[in-house]
């Protein structure tokens, strides 16, 4: 009795030692797919961490050969849109390791309450073919009473063989299935733990970073020479500003982009921009203060041109998306700070600046009235504003005639 009892004991675990040595080339593949999944997010997260380092070098570079106040302001807010958009990035990080734990924490238990009944199945039928013993096929077949009876028994033998075969690959592919997702679960939840103390260490430099910021700026309105480079800084970031206008207008994905957009439009079922002149709400509620073209500023005799407005606004204000589109660009604007552009087809474009805590990434879709970004503490010598643009017909247009009175 003992003698069969324990062959019976290890049965279960030698069906699975057999079956997961059987399929173990399966697993190969399928252990990789959620490091694939933030490889990308990952290298644009050491690009800009290479460029904040960058940055901060040539700041530091400034402060020792006594660069003007305005140049450091400039080098200063270029650190913070780029330490802005590695939070950014490194939030999507943390939401996609955390989807991926949930995701984990309830699949595992599911498949292997799933392998446990396939287990139990299989084990019931080994343990009877050990105690009864199994003819083999041949001796079935020639012990047939009449050649309607062995067609029949060759039938039922294809379909008893197909069935085992299924279990057993069944059986295969969720132990491979659940040590994947337990090696992945171990891994999200290390790079759930190294993003959320990433995020932490970027948002105490951003931080620290305010705070210089902000004590030169008041430097800064006392000074009229410095003063008059800071806004020269502002004169180059128009500059900046067009070179991403011209690169987007010669964009070869800005097909593609055009066709996503139609879709949208339709799915959503809004009207082209062309046809809201007038009716488009603003992004965020707030006086303007700076209006559309060529400007007089009193204080230095200077003129200069707005190619959008300035709203007066409050720190901590969503700034809001005007339509639904494709946020096609991301980047940091000499005088501007932190800049967001979107895609609304037929070559209308809006343009959001002096914005942090973005809540959107590149090649995004948004709906209009989506909170894109925040209005920062503080960012400008005259004041927190939002300055905004609109382009279409290949040219820059008043928005104030675009935005509903």
């Amino acid at each position: 009795m003992v003698e069969v009892f324990l062959p019976l004991m290890n049965i279960r675990f030698i069906i699975i030692i057999l079956i997961f040595i059987s399929g173990f080339a399966l697993s190969q593949d399928s252990s990789k797919n959620f490091n694939e999944q933030l490889e990308e997010q990952d290298k644009a997260i050491i690009n800009l961490k290479n460029e904040i380092t960058k940055t901060h070098r040539d700041i530091q570079n400034q402060q020792n050969k006594e660069k003007s106040t305005a140049k450091r302001i400039s080098s200063l807010e270029k650190e913070m849109s780029l330490t802005t958009q590695l939070i950014n990035k490194l939030n999507r990080v943390e939401r996609h390791t955390r989807n991926q734990i949930s995701k984990l924490e309830q699949f595992i238990p599911e498949n292997e309450r799933l392998l446990e009944i396939y287990l139990n199945r299989y084990e019931k039928r080994a343990v009877e073919i050990y105690k009864k013993g199994s003819p083999t096929s041949l001796v079935k077949l020639l012990s047939s009473s009449s050649w309607r009876q062995a067609v029949y028994r060759v039938r039922y033998m294809e379909i008893v063989s197909n069935i085992e075969k299924t279990m057993q690959d069944s059986i295969q592919l969720l132990i491979v299935d659940i040590t994947n997702q337990k090696t992945d679960l171990k891994h999200a939840l290390r790079k759930n733990i190294s993003t959320k103390n990433d995020k932490a260490k970027q948002q105490a430099l951003l931080t620290k970073n305010k705070k210089i910021t902000q004590g030169e700026l008041k430097n800064i309105q006392q000074n009229k020479k410095e003063l008059e480079k800071y806004l020269a800084e502002k004169q180059e970031g128009l500059k900046q500003l067009e070179a991403v206008r011209q690169k987007l207008l010669n964009d070869k994905n800005k097909g593609l982009r055009e066709k996503r957009i139609q879709e949208q439009q339709e799915y959503l079922n809004t009207k082209q921009f062309a046809e809201l002149k007038g009716q488009l709400l603003w992004p965020i509620e707030g006086k303007v203060v700076t209006k559309f073209g060529s400007q007089w500023n009193a204080k230095l005799k200077t003129r200069t041109d707005n190619p959008g407005i300035d709203i007066e606004g409050t720190p901590r204000v969503p700034v809001r998306a005007v339509l639904n589109g494709i946020v096609t660009t991301i980047t940091f604007i000499r005088g501007y700070g932190t800049t967001i552009i979107i895609d609304h087809g037929g070559g209308f474009y809006t343009v959001y600046t002096h914005v942090t805590d973005l809540q959107i990434h590149e090649d995004g879709e948004v709906k209009s009235r989506d909170i894109i970004a925040y209005t920062g503490d503080s960012d400008s010598v005259n004041g927190l504003k939002l300055h905004f643009e609109i382009w279409g017909n290949q040219q820059k247009l008043d928005p104030e005639q675009w935005l509903i009175k």
